[in-house]
């Protein structure tokens, strides 16, 4: 079972949400079943475990699971996982060296963090939420005094790259860094046209890094099973955007 949640906000619409860490089976079925929802109902993802209707992969069971639960109805309406270097190293990599080639990852000074698999239920995709959830991800970073978080953000590639290959050209002015890591595409993105004056909307989710100070690192990876664009983020502790470092250095 979940530990009792550590933090507790109301939305715009007077919900009460609630962060926690996922303990146990039932918890992590829990997550699974809500990633099925959003990403092989909603996103049309091929994933295993689509039979039990779940999510499931090699790597939930030696990731820390965090979930973001509605007090009023008891259902879980937002999760992630985090996996730490030490436990990548044993499994022999992070689960983002699976799309990319990470080059200067092994010089990074200090511990790193992967976050990956996160998803918000629809209806609940509002900054509160991931608000609730970075409040508890700010105390695990100072827990195990980590200086760096990774991890994939997708883009859809239902429209065949247009609105991918949109988001790249903005994200090249002002977040673009490849120092100290360059994150090369396993499979790149197909070829296609796309006009200089094209703009495009930033998903929710990588909009939420990016307002962090998280920089992208190289260009987009395709993932054909999950039928998204994804780019590898980096976010270095000690240059996160002022509006939010109080809360991941309040505990240091």
């Amino acid at each position: 079972m979940s530990r009792p949640a550590l933090f507790s906000r109301d939305t715009p619409t007077q919900r009460r949400l609630q962060a926690e860490r996922l303990h146990g089976s039932e918890a992590l079925f829990e997550a699974q079943a809500l990633r099925y929802r959003v990403f092989g109902q909603e996103c049309g993802a091929r994933l295993d475990g689509a039979g039990l209707e779940l999510d499931c992969d090699g790597f939930d069971a030696h990731c820390s699971h965090l979930g973001v639960r509605d007090l009023a109805s008891g259902a879980l309406v937002a999760t992630t996982r985090l996996l730490d270097q030490d436990t990548a190293r044993r499994l022999g990599r992070f689960y983002s060296e699976g799309e990319f080639r990470l080059h200067g990852l092994g010089r990074l000074q200090g511990p790193v963090l992967e976050i990956g698999r996160t998803c918000v239920a629809a209806g609940y995709r509002n900054g509160a939420t991931i608000a609730v959830l970075w409040s508890l991800l700010a105390e695990i970073l100072n827990e195990g005094d980590y200086r760096y978080l990774i991890g994939c953000a997708s883009i859809p590639m239902q429209d065949g790259g247009i609105q991918a290959r949109a988001v790249m050209q903005r994200l090249r002015e002002h977040h673009l860094c490849q120092e100290p890591v360059r994150a090369e595409p396993r499979q790149p993105l197909p070829a296609l046209a796309v006009p200089d004056n094209l703009s495009a909307e930033l998903p929710p989710l990588l909009k939420a890094y990016m307002r962090l100070g998280a920089k992208v690192c190289g260009e987009p990876c395709w993932d054909p099973d999950f039928q998204v664009a994804d780019l590898f983020i980096l976010l270095k502790r000690d240059e996160l955007c002022p509006r939010y470092a109080r809360h991941f250095k309040a505990a240091g």
